[in-house]
């Protein structure tokens, strides 16, 4: 028995009315075919359908056969599940039609048949969730309207059956689509995901590195519904990792996590991933450390953080470099901090050290800490340090020179305890650095020199970087101007940083052997400047030669930088570091005599200015009783064993060389 010829052409016609009584005739057909079981008349009459009618050109004939599958369907009821692939692919594949009305007419067959078969057509879910996918996204409201149902209708299917349902099958189709642009494919996207993630039987956990990228590109999706869901799904997600840490995949979802806490333009992306890292950190503990490297990059840039809309993303961050600190830091992680990559983890950290100051504060900080967890493998990086060190000592910000400091510090003490070899050329090769960025760059000498040079002394010995210092400098004939500068700036961070005490107690102590070679070694080069000098040689209680000096000052071109000098030098007396040398005046020695004529003798060097009266109304206060004359007794330099006639030579002789180089610079 076939189509009558009044049903056929029925099917065919253009008014819904006409094809809906057609479709109605072919259910009963099928009734009694199924009723007698004549399986072959049905199959023919859905082939019918599908060929003649579902692939015809005229879309009033695809709407029929649409019709009609549904009918043959309703008709079949439960045994519809034996027909499924000959119901559904011809209905599949009009859900591609052009024609938006034949798309909606396949929309309700589609529902139907579903309805129907239920369980029977989970087999075929794939199919019908691809073309589902294509639905929501439909331009027409119909089709877009009808997809709805049947996605309600699949849901409810598949959630009653989550059994059977062949999970690892639909995950690729997942993976597929997830990273689709279009917001109605999105949300149902997350909708779908949604729902089998509540499935207790299903755990999606398992398959969520698949998926998790899509998910945190959906968030930037402008629509808030959107954006509202998938916050809605990660947080459930999140939840689910912290009551079953077991079911995580940690090298897929943390390398996923870090590029987007790296997402500076998406502030809601990059907060969730931090947020998720945080949390990751928490559950796996030192299990992280092996991506210590992707990790500074998602959370370092964040500290810098200033604007209230990004306060959450900052706060987020401390906490996650807080817990990577305790991480590194733990006696109970020793062993896992062989897992630390740091030739990866130290290029991250230098590519920051040129980012805001904040950020290289931040990352100086933590090669500091560094330093201090793991000196032996961290002194292998000092070589590559040292030069990105020197350009962040002439950054705007102290902190940022403070930090660098720090971290120049531990590199020569880790080279200190590790290899000694290193430690004498390496420590000297940045200090003569330094000098070379002091010569090169005057500024930076005036605006960072003081704080610099205090710095290190607190950090590493003084005594060592003083003599360093001088040492260099007194081999440079070349440079004297330069040299006559800086030891201006040495000579007032000695009298005047509390840093120095330690040295300044050393140099007064030229009784000491190894005091006096230090003294010697700083007058070597000191002698470039010389009101430097004579504070040296008074620091030194050496009064007798500040008097031989003085004299000699007489050959020198007092110019008006050398009065400013003075004038400095006069006030500093008067400082509480030299309230020893003040009482020395009072004292019945013969200190007290040369001291007395040293100072007589830079009264006559100076114009009568307030400096002038000040240091006069001194020397008047020096008691007459205190005379030390007829007494016998040794001054502090003469048992010291320094060769001062040797040393007022070459005083003599740098004196000469700077003023030869005067002279040149005027005939030029």
């Amino acid at each position: 028995m076939s189509l009558s010829e009044s049903c056929a052409k029925a099917l065919s016609d253009k008014t819904y009315e006409k094809r809906k009584l057609a479709a109605q005739e072919v259910e009963k057909m099928i009734v009694e075919f199924n009723r007698s079981k004549n399986t072959t008349q049905i199959k023919k009459l859905i082939e019918t359908f599908a060929i003649q009618y579902c692939i015809s050109k005229d879309p009033n004939k695809r709407k029929g056969g649409l019709i009609a599958l549904a009918s043959c369907a309703i008709a079949l009821g439960p045994d519809a599940g034996g027909y499924n692939n000959e119901l559904l692919t011809p209905v599949l594949n009009c859900l591609m039609d052009p024609d938006t009305k034949v798309r909606y007419f396949a929309s309700e067959s589609l529902y139907n048949i579903v309805k129907i078969s239920r369980q029977a057509i989970i087999p075929m879910f794939p199919e019908i969730f691809s073309a589902l996918s294509r639905l929501v996204a439909d331009t027409d409201a119909a089709v877009k309207n009808a997809s709805e149902l049947l996605d309600r209708l699949m849901k409810d299917i598949i959630t009653e059956n989550s059994q059977i349902f062949d999970l690892p099958s639909f995950v690729p189709l997942l993976r597929e689509r997830v990273l689709t642009k279009n917001s109605f494919a999105r949300q149902f996207l997350i909708s779908w995901i949604s729902i089998l993630n509540a499935v207790p039987e299903i755990n999606m956990l398992h398959y969520l590195p698949e998926i998790l990228d899509g998910i945190f590109q959906m968030l930037e999706d402008q629509a808030f519904e959107i954006q509202r869901m998938c916050e809605t799904l990660l947080l459930q997600f999140l939840k689910n990792i912290k009551h079953d840490p077991s079911a995580l995949n940690l090298p897929k979802m943390t390398n996923i996590l870090i590029l987007h806490a790296q997402n500076a333009n998406n502030e809601l992306i990059q907060l969730t991933a931090l947020t998720w890292l945080r949390e990751f950190l928490n559950i796996s503990g030192a299990g992280m450390l092996s991506y210590s490297s992707g990790i500074f990059s998602a959370f370092l840039p964040c500290l810098a953080y200033e604007t209230d809309s990004k306060k959450n993303i900052k706060e987020n961050a401390m906490i996650v470099n807080n817990i990577m600190l305790d991480l590194v830091s733990s006696n109970e992680n020793r062993s896992a901090l062989s897992s630390l990559d740091l030739e990866s983890v130290m290029e991250v950290l230098k590519m920051y050290l040129v980012q805001s100051s904040a950020t290289k504060v931040n990352a100086l900080r933590w090669i500091h800490h560094l330093f201090s967890e793991v000196p032996d493998e961290m002194s292998q990086h000092a070589n590559n340090l040292f030069p990105v060190l020197l350009n962040i000592l002439n950054d705007t910000s102290d902190e940022v020179v403070l930090e660098g400091l720090i971290v120049i510090a531990d590199i020569v003490k880790s080279a200190k305890d590790n290899d000694s070899d290193f430690n004498k050329t390496k420590y000297r090769e940045f200090l003569e650095s330094l000098l070379k960025l002091f010569k090169e760059d005057k500024d930076f000498l005036e605006n960072r020199g003081a704080l610099i040079i205090k710095q290190l002394c607190a950090l590493l010995n003084a005594e060592y970087i003083y003599r360093t210092f001088a040492e260099i400098m007194s081999k440079d004939n070349e440079n004297l101007k330069f040299t006559s500068i800086m030891v201006r700036k040495l000579n007032t961070i000695l009298f005047t940083s509390s840093e120095l005490f330690e040295l300044r107690s050393t140099l007064r102590d030229i009784k000491n052997p190894k005091s006096a070679r230090l003294f010697e070694c700083l007058y070597l080069c000191w002698a470039n400047c010389p009101v430097s000098t004579i504070s040296l040689c008074l620091l030194a209680n050496c009064f007798e030669h500040v008097s031989t000096l003085v004299i000699h000052f007489g050959n020198l071109e007092i110019t008006v930088d050398y009065l400013v000098e003075i004038d400095k030098l006069i006030q500093l007396i008067e400082s509480p570091i030299f309230a020893a040398l003040r009482l020395t005046l009072i004292s019945k020695t013969k200190d007290s005599e040369n001291l007395s004529n040293a100072l007589y003798g830079i009264l006559m060097l100076l114009p009568q200015t307030e400096t002038f009266h000040l240091l006069k109304n001194r020397l008047q206060c020096i008691p007459v009783s205190s005379s030390s004359a007829g007494l016998e007794f040794k001054s502090i330099e003469s048992q010291s064993g320094i060769d001062f006639n040797k040393l007022k030579e070459h005083f003599i002789k740098v004196q000469k060389n700077h003023q030869q180089k005067r002279r040149m610079s005027v005939r030029n």
